[in-house]
C-alpha cells in the first residue's frame, strides 16, 4: 500500500468534508496520510486565477446548487457546514501556520478539525489572533507560545514550501492528494478512487 498526502486549506468547505471522510478510510484501510498545510490563495494566484472571476461573476444556477450539494454532502457525513454570511473569503494563512506549529506537537489533525469547525460550523474569523488563542485551548495547545511561533520566519518559509511544492507537483486548489508520491487527485468526491490507489500501492508513471 502506498502513503497518502493530503494538501490542504482549512478555508475550504469541500476540504473539511474531505479532511473529515478520508480518516476513517485511511485508518480502516491501515494507510497513512501525511498531514501537507498550504496556502490556497497562493496556489490560486500562481495558477488558478478564475477562481476569483467565477467568485466576482458566479452563474446563479451553479452557485445555488454548489450550496445544495455542499448541504447534502455535510448531512451525509454528518457535519456542521453553513457557508459564512460575514467572511468570505477568509485569509488563513494565520490558521495554516498554526497547523504547521500544531503538527510539531503531535496535534496537527485535532486543530485543524477546530479550525474547520470554526470557521464552517460558527462563522468565526480564523484569521482573528483570539479566535486561534481559543481554539489552541479547545485542543492543549498554549497559546501564547502559539502565537509567537505562528509569526517565526521559520514557519512562514514551511507554509510557503509546501505550497510552492504542491503547485510544483501540479495542485490547482485545495483538497489536492498524492499516492505513491506522483498519482494526483483532487477534490473531496475523489476519495474512492484515492483509497483504491493507495490500496494497490499504485503511482503513477
Amino acid at each position: 500500500m502506498a502513503k497518502i498526502e493530503f494538501f490542504f486549506d482549512c478555508s475550504s468547505p469541500w476540504t473539511y468534508l474531505a479532511f473529515h471522510r478520508i480518516q476513517p478510510l485511511a485508518r480502516d484501510a491501515g494507510i497513512d496520510i501525511g498531514w501537507r498545510p498550504v496556502l490556497v490563495g497562493g496556489i490560486f494566484n500562481a495558477v488558478n486565477q478564475s477562481v476569483y472571476a467565477a467568485r466576482e461573476n458566479p452563474v446563479p444556477a451553479k452557485a445555488a446548487y454548489m450550496r445544495k450539494d455542499l448541504g447534502d454532502w455535510a448531512r451525509h457525513c454528518g457535519l456542521r457546514i453553513v457557508f459564512p454570511p460575514r467572511i468570505f473569503p477568509v485569509n488563513s494563512v494565520k490558521a495554516m501556520r498554526g497547523c504547521i506549529v500544531a503538527g510539531e506537537e503531535g496535534k496537527l489533525v485535532p486543530f485543524a478539525r477546530a479550525v474547520f469547525e470554526a470557521y464552517w460550523g460558527e462563522d468565526r474569523d480564523i484569521a482573528q489572533d483570539d479566535v486561534l488563542a481559543d481554539l489552541c485551548g479547545r485542543v492543549g495547545i498554549a497559546a501564547s507560545p502559539f502565537l509567537r511561533a505562528i509569526a517565526e520566519p521559520a514557519v512562514k518559509e514551511r507554509l510557503k514550501a509546501n505550497t510552492d511544492e504542491a503547485i510544483r507537483r501540479g495542485a490547482f486548489g485545495s483538497p489536492t492528494m498524492f499516492v505513491g508520491g506522483t498519482d494526483m487527485y483532487f477534490g473531496n468526491d475523489r476519495l474512492e478512487l484515492v483509497m483504491a490507489a493507495a490500496r494497490a500501492g499504485r503511482a503513477a508513471g
